[in-house]
């Protein structure tokens, strides 16, 4: 039976989000085609039916994730750019951290990226240009002195390599996950002046 193409955009978009979502939980490699379909009400073979490959999906998937998160960071729930200060304390809280399903998509799959194939690095690379530009955006409105690309690049890889740090650290040290947390946020703000 064929499906309307409304039904195949939804279905496509459930996949891409179900697939954001467990990639982001477990990584790229950590889940399998037709759990992604099932978990989206679908069959594995519909995934094939949207997506040449596993790795095409995830390179969409990881885009959607990164694309939200960029959301996230853009707009407050006024509608306004956050400022500095609220974006930092936002995305370095505990619950960030601990909500790695919903969290950063750029933290959640960091260390698995440069083991994937050049689509999927095209895709983070992208992202990370996305949250480096947001800082540096910030940075410029505060006349903040110095080279604005490198302190925002520094500020993005500081908040990504922190988030993962702490994620990796706390089941075992709780307490040190939590100061990673803080002296990363206390150091960026350093990076980022008064202003943050």
């Amino acid at each position: 039976m064929k499906v309307s193409k409304e039904k195949a955009a939804q279905n496509r978009a459930a996949l891409v989000e179900t697939a954001a979502r467990l990639i982001r939980e477990r990584g790229i490699d950590g889940v399998g085609v037709a759990e992604i379909g099932k978990a989206a009400g679908l069959t594995h073979g519909a995934l094939y039916a949207h997506f040449p490959s596993k790795e095409a999906l995830a390179a969409e998937a990881l885009a959607h994730g990164l694309h939200a998160s960029h959301a996230r960071m853009t707009t407050s729930h006024d509608g306004r750019l956050p400022s500095l200060k609220d974006l930092l304390d936002s995305y370095l809280s505990e619950e960030k951290r601990d909500d790695i399903a919903n969290g950063c998509a750029m933290a959640a799959s960091a260390s698995e990226i440069g083991r994937q194939d050049e689509t999927i690095s095209a895709r983070y690379s992208e992202g990370f240009e996305m949250m480096v530009a947001v800082f540096e955006q910030h940075l410029a409105a505060h006349k903040v002195k110095g080279n604005q690309r490198d302190k925002a690049i520094a500020i993005s890889s500081a908040l990504i390599g922190g988030i993962a740090a702490s994620r990796a650290v706390l089941k075992a040290k709780p307490e040190l996950a939590n100061q990673i947390l803080r002296a990363v946020r206390r150091t960026v703000g350093e990076i980022a002046g008064e202003h943050a």
